[in-house]
């Protein structure tokens, strides 16, 4: 890891910390840029996923549908 001095918008960040659960300036980054990266690849895989032929929604649908009066 690098060493890197910049100014943060801390009302910004205070929020952010509350939404990401963090409790530092520094986890609050790093969560933060984790959560833009792994945003994207969710965005990737679901356009992936969209494209003709590369998945069946009709074969999966009603896959994890519980049968009335038989769930916990």
């Amino acid at each position: 890891m690098s060493k890197t001095s910049l100014e943060i918008d801390r009302d910004i960040a205070a929020q952010a910390a509350v939404i990401l659960g963090t409790a530092t300036l520094r986890d609050t980054i790093d969560a933060a840029l984790h959560e833009i990266v792994n945003a994207r690849r969710r965005l990737e895989l679901v356009a992936l996923l969209s494209e003709p032929g590369r998945f069946d929604f009709d074969a999966v649908e009603g896959a994890w549908d519980v049968p009335h009066g038989t769930a916990d």
